[in-house]
């Protein structure tokens, strides 16, 4: 019982990191992305993304594996809990969570290539998922492509354990 409960603490304080990083002003006021739930959902599914790769490595734990595992449930039923909070029903919740899932998925596999990638594709794959009222918004996609270059290289300098202990901080400084 004390150790279920001991997980559901350090996959609150990652998922609260997460969700810290994701909601920074940064994105919103000087990258230009619209606030709307679809690019939060966007921006925390690439965040985690980066996170689950970084424990990938260690694919012969165990303990990565479940960690992985009980992080995806626990990020998805946060984000039913907020939808149904917002007020949608039970058939609109479970038809989006499918999609949902499906392009959580698709970001993955996207974030794993990510550091092979050149800035054109990586310019393509963060615009595949933003909604199209923040490319018509005109927003600094260089800006967004540096971000994640930096947050991607931050993960992947973490130690497996720092991430299951959800103790990181990652401060990204822009280029002048």
């Amino acid at each position: 019982m004390f150790f279920k409960k001991k997980n559901k603490i350090i996959e609150n304080k990652l998922y609260s990191k997460i969700l810290f990083l994701s909601r920074n002003k940064l994105f919103y006021k000087e990258l230009n992305l619209a606030d709307t739930f679809n690019n939060r959902i966007t921006l925390i599914f690439i965040h985690i993304s980066f996170l689950f790769i970084k424990l990938k490595e260690q694919k012969n734990n165990v303990d990565y594996k479940q960690f992985n595992q009980k992080m995806f449930d626990f990020v998805f039923n946060k984000i039913d809990e907020n939808m149904r909070e917002l007020g949608y029903g039970d058939t609109k919740v479970n038809k989006d969570m499918k999609l949902l899932i499906k392009r959580f998925y698709n970001i993955l596999i996207n974030t794993e290539m990510y550091k092979n990638n050149d800035t054109k594709k990586k310019v393509n794959f963060l615009s595949t998922y933003l909604d199209k009222i923040s490319l018509d918004k005109n927003i600094n996609i260089t800006g967004l492509v540096d971000y994640f270059n930096k947050y991607q290289a931050f993960c992947f300098d973490l130690s497996p354990d720092s991430v299951l202990k959800g103790n990181f901080n990652f401060n990204y400084k822009q280029r002048l």
